[in-house]
């Protein structure tokens, strides 16, 4: 998974979620956006786990 794109996603995300909140959008079409967020919050998270671990393989095996 490429992190700098997830990271990009998950911040459209916020200001999509940001600016419906401001707009008065109902509340049914805010939880699908932080459903969404929370959502690439996590897969960044993942992400970046991943990352972690495949470094640490490296460095334990070499």
């Amino acid at each position: 998974m490429d992190i700098k794109f997830l990271i990009a996603w998950t911040q459209s995300r916020y200001a999509a979620l940001k600016a419906g909140k401001d707009a008065g959008v109902a509340s049914t079409e805010l939880a699908v956006i932080t459903g969404a967020l929370l959502l690439g919050a996590g897969l960044v998270v993942f992400a970046i786990r991943t990352k972690l671990m495949e470094k640490i393989g490296i460095i334990n095996s070499g």
